[in-house]
């Protein structure tokens, strides 16, 4: 897609576009004038996102896999401003409980994807391009019962601060953002999971992790994607290598 001068148009690409945080971010991009590649694994859910925002640029692929790379780098129609990496993993137990196989299928998609994303699009960045990973508050305020989530976001905050090293000399900043939980169809498995366990109902289990938070509170994807788009402004470039806490206060620790 190219814009009425005729250049081509400056281009987001969102991996985990179908899901709950994904489709926010998706219409939030492309109101700030970015042609959206949405990458998912499946191309079901991928047509469907594409029939709610017509101008999609669809691209199937497996961030957990090399392939990535070259389908994503294939799909690209212009120069990239942003990228956003906001695949799901699967809530696999706690620290006692995971298998070390699951914990490394999560750390695969975080971080290893992450990589292969950066990978397919680095020659097609642009100065001031923005590379974006969406991580959770639990790599830092870590959990007995998120392992994958705690050590796959722990590890993405040490390869985004990587990336804002490799990347600076270009312009080009990177950034995590730290949601804390969603109020999302995945959160309200887990909870009625964690209710079976103890007998109790699953909006009990949603009220205890509300109350984890100071302001009673779960995150919204809508603020996650209010973030990314933040990350658009200039006055962004200041801010590479660096987390933003969308925790509704769930952290205890300093800094």
């Amino acid at each position: 897609m190219d814009n009425a001068n005729g250049t081509p148009a400056e281009v987001a690409v969102v991996v985990g576009a179908t899901g709950a945080f994904g489709k926010v971010i998706v219409a939030r991009l492309r109101e700030a004038g970015l042609t959206v590649v949405a990458v998912a694994r499946t191309e079901g859910t991928l047509a469907a996102l594409e029939a709610e925002f017509p101008g999609l640029v669809p691209c199937i692929a497996d961030i957990s896999s090399d392939t990535a790379i070259e389908a994503i780098a294939a799909a690209l129609p212009g120069p990239v401003r942003m990228v956003v990496h906001g695949p799901g993993v699967v809530a696999a137990g706690g620290i006692l409980a995971i298998s070390p196989s699951g914990l490394m299928d999560a750390v695969n998609i975080k971080v290893g994807g992450l990589i292969r994303l950066v990978r397919a699009v680095d020659e097609r960045l642009v100065p001031k391009a923005r590379l974006v990973a969406i991580g959770g508050h639990y790599g830092f305020e870590p959990t007995a019962y998120a392992a994958a989530a705690g050590i796959g976001n722990a590890a993405l905050a040490n390869v985004i601060r990587q990336l804002s090293l490799a990347y600076g000399p270009r312009g080009i900043t990177a950034h995590l953002i730290a949601p804390g939980p969603a109020d999302t169809e995945r959160l309200r498995r887990v909870a009625t999971d964690r209710a079976a366990l103890r007998a109790i109902t699953t909006e009990e289990v949603l009220d205890e992790m509300k109350a984890e938070s100071s302001l009673g509170a779960f995150t919204t994807p809508e603020q996650v994607a209010w973030a990314v788009g933040l990350l658009l402004a200039p006055e962004a470039d200041a801010m590479t290598g660096s987390t933003l806490m969308l925790d509704s206060g769930r952290r205890r620790g300093l800094p």
